[in-house]
């Protein structure tokens, strides 16, 4: 975690560290199966069938969160992919490649992790790569893994970075032409729920979210600072500019998939202004994102199976599969 204007002080850091230890408490659940998508050994998907048994249960595609950064992988929120399996869903669990010590620097002069040291944030572009590979077969995956899953009912969410994936998967189509994960047509979903998401880069950097995460996704030299209304990279990094056109969901607008967010207002390691920023760019692209704020809620609640928040989720949800 990292200070921003209007650093939270001691009890809201209190607080953040007890949902913290609750939400990474449970042990992590075992998949009922698992499959590749690529030749990657990140390039995996857990599969939960619905624990009622049902057939025709909509499938949710969780993406999971940790600034893009190698040591979160999709472990952390097996409990949360548990818990929506027991509400019903069928549930597909990506894995994805991440930032980690053993990858260069982006950028020269790119500013390191949270402190002096630590896994850079995000692999450029295989992080991009993977989801979008991931979310192309997930169809035909999800067919010959779970039977019971109505493939035709796809959601997808995601938790902090794996909410930005999430919004960022329903955006392919409006990505630049020439991108390389750009769709031709809609992908076809029911629609997005994103948890916390890192939604907008412009306001996420000016907050200082997640140790500059979003500049060293980016390859953003350090200090760079994202113009919103430009939609770019200031400080000259031609590099940074033109990779935020390809990943800022904040900018990816309108896509017309249904879209709703929930984020906890006591959130001090993605602070609900960026959530609402992202709201308030798609409704000047005509655009109705749904936004529900909890109160007394902070970043960790949203996936942790012991919290009340879990279940806001989990209604989110199906409001949009069923």
């Amino acid at each position: 975690m990292t200070d921003f204007p209007g650093s939270p002080d001691s009890a809201a850091r209190e607080r953040d560290a007890a949902e913290s230890a609750s939400a990474f408490a449970h042990p992590a659940v075992a998949p009922d199966r698992t499959a590749a998508y690529g030749d990657h050994p990140d390039q995996v998907v857990d599969f939960y069938a619905p624990r009622d048994g049902r057939t025709g249960a909509p499938l949710v595609v969780l993406l999971h969160g940790g600034a893009w950064r190698s040591p979160y992988d999709r472990a952390h929120v097996s409990p949360f992919a548990d818990f929506l399996a027991r509400r019903g869903f069928a549930v597909a669990n990506v894995e994805y490649r991440r930032g980690g010590d053993d990858i260069p620097r982006q950028r020269a002069g790119a500013e390191p992790g949270a402190g002096s040291a630590g896994p850079v944030a995000g692999r450029w572009p295989e992080t991009f790569d993977d989801v979008a590979a991931a979310l192309d077969a997930m169809p035909a995956l999800a067919s010959r893994e779970l039977p019971g899953a109505d493939v035709r009912r796809i959601v997808v969410s995601g938790h902090s970075a794996g909410g930005h994936l999430a919004l960022w998967a329903a955006a392919r189509h409006v990505l630049p032409e020439g991108s390389p994960w750009r769709l031709p047509a809609p992908p076809s979903l029911r629609g997005v729920v994103a948890l916390a998401p890192i939604a907008d880069f412009a306001t996420a950097v000016g907050l200082g979210v997640c140790g500059g995460a979003v500049t060293q996704l980016l390859g953003g030299g350090a200090g760079a600072v994202l113009d919103g209304d430009a939609g770019s990279v200031l400080g000259g990094d031609a590099v940074a500019v033109e990779r935020a056109a390809h990943a800022d969901p904040g900018v990816l607008l309108p896509t017309g998939i249904a879209t709703a967010i929930v984020h906890g207002v006591e959130d001090i390691v993605v602070p609900p202004a960026v959530s609402e920023a992202y709201v308030d760019a798609a409704a000047r692209s005509g655009e109705t994102v749904g936004l529900t704020l909890l109160g007394g809620v902070g970043h960790f609640p949203l996936i942790d199976p012991s919290a009340d928040a879990c279940a806001v989720v989990a209604e989110e949800l199906a409001q949009l599969a069923w």
